[in-house]
């Protein structure tokens, strides 16, 4: 990988992101990261009346003249979109489009490019009926792009929402297309999104022997980082194969702090309906790695949880999951599950083990419980090992302790936000 000639090709460009940085936010940290050389930039940023949260792809002054004359990929879906003053919003390939930036080709994450897809559904190479762009599916044969099917491609954008968990697969993809990206010597630039559950921080750390889609690095469940600031970790702890580093660019949110409360108006993925739902998929995923739903084939999927085993004497909640879209074929299809409706609950600050726990004091069906893919989702076999044991929430909570704290230390130096 060349540095030099990465800073010849984009150092107009450079120059106005630096500029831009200076006033994301108020009073707030800013860093940025290309390839190799990652500067700190840290600027106290002119007070302003105008507080809103502006996510990146609306910073078209920032972006654009990154784009001219440039043959552009981008990683997008249905919550890849630019905000109009009246709280509609257009697709930003459609936008891009319309600018008249040579879009060549669409990847699409899990889900699909348009986000109907059930979870862990192949997702196919296609044309995309409104633009008749090709669109590469990254969740399909590969994950990782081929040299193939990045042929063309000066430039690649990165624009999906995340929702902060270390098994929601977007961060899977970041990785994969930063890893293809170094290879064929292509920038990236990252358009950031705010983080709807970076309030805190908790969870077990990965173990290096569980990585897998749902969880590729040495961080806990809940990160408390945007997308913007994990590329930048990726980049600076050198996850990517043989510690390659990718020419990383991020343009950032403006007027936006880790706690501030942030509303998805659009379904980041079929099943995470509403901030609820957003707010307890943390906690609730979980229950994907047992015989327990979530509530899928269902209109209030990870609000609810319940099973045919589960005590209807304790649990007093009840539904019936069907094929419903991005739920095709649902865990329990048809059967009477006893559970707990949390869609009224108080939002989360940490994540909450106790419906877990008792679901599995409760089963009666505990020897298949759980399965393999729970120690996927969890990173570690601990996890199981101590409910099993019967240990209590804050005891397991205890084991995370110097792991989480190790986490911050090496988390801080890649934040861009407060």
């Amino acid at each position: 990988m060349c540095l030099t000639k990465f800073k010849n090709r984009v150092f107009p460009l450079i120059m106005l992101l630096l500029l831009v940085l200076i006033s994301c936010g108020n009073g707030s940290k800013s860093k940025t990261e290309i390839s190799q050389s990652p500067p700190e930039i840290k600027k106290t940023a002119l007070k302003t009346q105008d507080t809103a949260i502006v996510v990146a792809a609306n910073r078209t002054e920032a972006f654009l003249p990154f784009l001219k004359g440039k043959q552009v990929g981008i990683v997008a879906n249905q919550t890849s979109v630019i905000f109009r003053r009246d709280k509609s919003y257009v697709h930003i390939v459609d936008s891009l489009l319309k600018l008249e930036v040579t879009v060549k080709k669409v990847y699409a994450p899990e889900h699909g490019f348009r986000g109907d897809a059930d979870a862990g559904a192949v997702i196919k190479d296609g044309i995309d009926t409104k633009t008749k762009l090709p669109v590469m599916s990254l969740y399909g044969q590969n994950k990782k792009p081929s040299l193939k099917q990045l042929e063309g491609i000066d430039l690649m954008i990165f624009d999906l929402q995340d929702v902060g968990a270390r098994f929601y697969t977007y961060i899977s993809t970041l990785h994969y297309m930063m890893e293809a990206c170094a290879e064929a010597n292509i920038p990236l630039l990252i358009l950031d999104r705010p983080n709807p559950n970076a309030r805190y921080i908790d969870g077990p750390i990965l173990e290096a022997d569980h990585q897998s889609f749902v969880g590729m690095h040495p961080i806990p469940v809940v990160h408390g980082m945007t997308i913007g600031e994990y590329a930048q970790m990726i980049n600076g702890e050198k996850w990517l194969t043989n510690g390659i580093q990718c020419e990383l660019a991020v343009i950032a949110v403006k007027n936006y702090k880790h706690n501030m409360p942030y509303s998805l108006p659009i379904k980041p993925s079929p099943n995470l309906p509403n901030d609820q739902a957003i707010n307890l998929y943390p906690s609730l995923c979980f229950f994907e790695g047992t015989n327990v739903s979530v509530g899928r084939g269902t209109t209030q999927q990870f609000q609810i949880f319940g099973s045919p085993f589960l005590d209807q004497t304790i649990y007093d909640f009840s539904f019936v999951p069907a094929p419903k879209s991005g739920a095709s074929n649902p865990k329990h299809n048809g059967k009477q599950c006893y559970g707990m409706n949390l869609s009224h609950k108080e939002p989360l600050q940490r994540l909450d083990l106790s419906y877990l726990i008792s679901a599995y004091q409760n089963s009666g069906d505990q020897a298949t419980f759980f399965s393999a893919f729970f120690t996927k989702l969890a990173g570690t076999e601990t996890l199981q090992t101590q409910i099993i044991a019967g240990k209590t929430e804050e005891e397991i909570r205890a084991s995370w302790k110097e792991g989480l704290i190790a986490f911050k230390t090496m988390r801080s130096k890649y934040l861009i936000y407060d």
